[in-house]
């Protein structure tokens, strides 16, 4: 079978390792995986991000930046639950109940090197799983719990722009 990430034929389960065949399952079972990013050396923001959106919810998979694992988790768990109600994400979009007080702003990707540095097993899934390759994202984007400010307001605490990298073009 082709596809258009190069050709490569779409992977049997036989073939897996357990973190892979622990993905595939994690998608069947709950409709997304979800991977949290770390540095143990705390010279990178640590991030999280969904596999398996576009077969569980048909949209793309969504990244979040900067917050801790849990919290990071569970708003991409119920992005994934309102979607699955009829959620449809768009850029610019305003995304409640995700951070108790505030809303979050979901911002496109489609930028190449962005994806290849942060999805790589959203990547991974959709090329040997699928046969197609992952064209964007939506980054969700969080204001400062104080202030209700994003990163592109005027005013906004350093802190909540050194949080979360702009994979996004800003046009703000």
């Amino acid at each position: 079978m082709g596809n258009s990430a190069g050709g490569a034929a779409v992977s049997t389960t036989e073939t897996l390792d357990p973190e892979e065949r622990k993905c595939l399952a994690d998608i069947a079972e709950y409709g997304c995986h979800i991977l949290a990013v770390w540095d143990k050396e705390l010279k990178a923001i640590d991030f999280a991000y969904s596999v398996g959106f576009p077969v569980s919810v048909g949209q793309p998979e969504v990244l979040v930046y900067g917050l801790s694992r849990g919290i990071m988790h569970s708003m991409i768990n119920e992005i994934r639950r309102q979607c699955a109600e009829g959620l449809v994400l768009s850029d610019g979009m305003r995304i409640h109940n995700l951070l108790e007080g505030h809303d979050c702003i979901a911002r496109w990707c489609t930028d190449r090197e962005a994806i290849k540095e942060h999805l790589g097993w959203a990547l991974w899934y959709h090329r040997t799983q699928r046969g197609v390759d992952v064209e964007g994202f939506y980054q969700i984007v969080w204001p400062g719990a104080a202030s209700g400010l994003f990163p592109w307001d005027e005013g906004v605490s350093q802190d909540v722009i050194d949080a979360q990298l702009a994979l996004y073009e800003s046009d703000q």
